[in-house]
């Protein structure tokens, strides 16, 4: 009972992690080599060959641009997916938040629980992604020790308010949409891609709001370097507040949700 009771709460997932940590953690290295291998090298030798290539990825190769926002693309998709399923599964089909408020446990232990789950899980899959990384020569950087954390918090920007509305669902129908026209448009014009000042003037403030490009342009800037101090306090000044109002939201639709 000393114990915090958010770390008792996220022991509940941890022992269930114990079953699945080896594919999970092949998983996180293989997943990135296969995407660098197809696209950073496959697509990139064709990029590169571009005459305007190097004005356009600011002197860098594809391979380097797009290697290193896959800390942060990984993490968008990790922390979305546990954010969804699994913690609506604490809330519906296996009950178990409303069975620990039932003891002193309180919902916003049991948020604060799950979230450093989620947190867990994302540093696994971002240390993952910077193991693979340090294989090859363009982004074998010191940066990567940055990368790591960077990528955690882009995740967590994702997991606060999507466990948020997963609070309040009673069915997970809204799930395969959240991930069809939120996330996976993130991904191909987030800026994991190509430059956002490639995209239609008018777009380019929606890509610039979004917590992808923010993490995007932290892990790129920190592994590459070139990152002005300003930018990157800009950065994660940004990532920071979809953290702080996800965490709000969540203290609030969990505390509805387990004691309403």
């Amino acid at each position: 009972m000393a114990t915090p009771a958010p770390l008792r709460v996220a022991h509940r997932d941890l022992v269930h992690y114990r079953r699945l940590w080896k594919a999970g953690l092949m998983a996180s290295l293989v997943q990135p080599l296969l995407f660098l291998l197809g696209i950073g090298i496959g697509v990139g030798k064709l990029v590169d060959q571009g005459s305007d290539s190097a004005v356009l990825l600011d002197g860098v190769s594809y391979f380097a641009f797009y290697s290193a926002a896959l800390l942060a693309t990984t993490a968008m998709f990790t922390s979305s997916q546990q954010a969804m399923w699994p913690t609506m599964d604490g809330f519906m089909w296996s009950n178990a938040y409303r069975a620990m408020t039932a003891t002193p446990i309180e919902p916003r232990d049991v948020a604060a629980g799950v979230q450093l789950y989620h947190a867990f899980r994302l540093t696994i899959g971002a240390v993952g992604v910077a193991v693979v990384l340090a294989l090859f020569d363009d982004t074998r950087t010191w940066g990567l020790l940055l990368g790591v954390p960077a990528s955690v918090l882009t995740g967590m920007a994702f997991s606060m308010p999507i466990s948020a509305w997963t609070a309040t669902r009673v069915l997970d129908q809204s799930f395969p949409a959240i991930m069809r026209f939120v996330i996976t448009p993130m991904f191909l014009f987030g800026g994991a891609f190509f430059p956002i000042d490639q995209l239609p003037a008018g777009l380019r403030p929606v890509a610039w709001v979004t917590p992808l490009w923010h993490g995007v342009e932290l892990c790129r800037g920190v592994v590459l370097g070139g990152l002005s101090l300003g930018r990157g306090l800009l950065h994660t000044a940004a990532l920071g507040a979809f953290v702080l109002g996800g965490w709000v939201a969540c203290t609030i639709t969990f505390r509805q949700r387990l004691h309403g």
